[in-house]
């Protein structure tokens, strides 16, 4: 195919010039929504046709509208996914700031896209999995809403999902989850509902437990999220009634090693879900799906 010729992960020097549509205006906010994608998660969200959304997608890379983060490099080319990664580009940034003003932090996201870490980006595209999963699975249930973080965030309240715990009176911890959601959704007596998440993909890298709170865990993210819930930080920061952690790893085994670590709190394992990637192969379960408990041998859903 014609556009398989141009380099992929250097900037062609002649390209041929293009009008930006509203579909490449709708592509450049869905890539800097969820960070990175790759281009078969671009063309299911869209719902366009795979090929002519992938010469699309070139274009606006070789254009600076888009980034292909040079991270993916080498996995590219010794036998990994060949979907390309994409990331927001400098001129995106600046469509996005055209559009949402003051409000748009001014970064310059071609090179931080362009430079990011392999962890990093491995990570980033996990937290995306899910949260395509999420999405998908919403449209296929056509009853359930997937709000961001910004559709959900109240006025007058803080402005990032960023905050500080008191342990036991002697540490103090920060929590920054990897997302914030919320599924909205009509209860048993038809009122429209909102259960709120904040997400953990976890890709087995951290050590569940270790000798002292003072190093970093599995475990001490736990405490800090019981700690927000019994310090009432989710009502008074945020203005959420309840919420629940959710994490999605990479086995069935390492999810029992969390489980079995969130049963050593002291009370709020009731908060947390647990589920391997499976879960995600097949958006149209996840709500149907059996989810781990804080508390062993439990399961619960999404909704409950």
């Amino acid at each position: 195919m014609e556009f398989s010729r141009l380099p992929r992960f250097k900037r062609a020097v002649t390209i041929a010039p293009i009008q930006l549509t509203e579909r490449d205006r709708e592509i450049i906010r869905l890539v800097h929504q969820y960070r990175f994608l790759r281009s078969p998660q671009i063309v299911v969200l869209l719902a366009d046709s795979s090929q002519q959304l992938l010469r699309r997608l070139q274009l606006l890379y070789h254009h600076g509208y888009l980034e292909r983060p040079r991270a993916q490099l080498n996995y590219y080319h010794q036998g990994g996914s060949s979907h390309i990664v994409y990331g927001l580009g400098n001129k995106g940034w600046a469509i996005l700031k055209k559009e949402l003003g003051p409000s748009f932090r001014e970064l310059s996201w071609g090179e931080k896209n362009r430079s990011v870490g392999r962890m990093f980006l491995e990570h980033a595209l996990f937290v995306s999995d899910v949260m395509v999963a999420l999405e998908i699975a919403c449209r296929k249930n056509g009853t359930i809403r997937l709000l961001t973080e910004n559709q959900i965030l109240l006025p007058g309240k803080a402005q990032k999902f960023r905050w500080k715990v008191n342990i036991n009176n002697r540490l103090k911890l920060g929590v920054i989850p990897d997302r914030v959601f919320a599924l909205e959704f009509r209860n048993q007596s038809g009122n429209n509902n909102r259960a709120y998440f904040f997400l953990e993909a976890d890709r087995g890298t951290m050590p569940v437990i270790r000798r002292t709170l003072y190093q970093t865990s599995f475990y001490r993210k736990l405490l800090a999220y019981e700690a927000t819930w019994s310090q009432s930080i989710h009502r008074t920061r945020f203005g959420f009634h309840r919420f629940r952690v959710l994490t999605v790893t990479t086995s069935a085994e390492r999810v029992k090693s969390l489980v079995d670590a969130c049963s050593k709190l002291k009370s709020g394992q009731g908060l947390f879900l647990f589920a391997d990637r499976t879960v995600l192969e097949n958006p149209a379960d996840i709500f149907s799906a059996i989810w781990h408990t804080g508390k062993l041998g439990e399961a619960g859903s999404l909704l409950d």
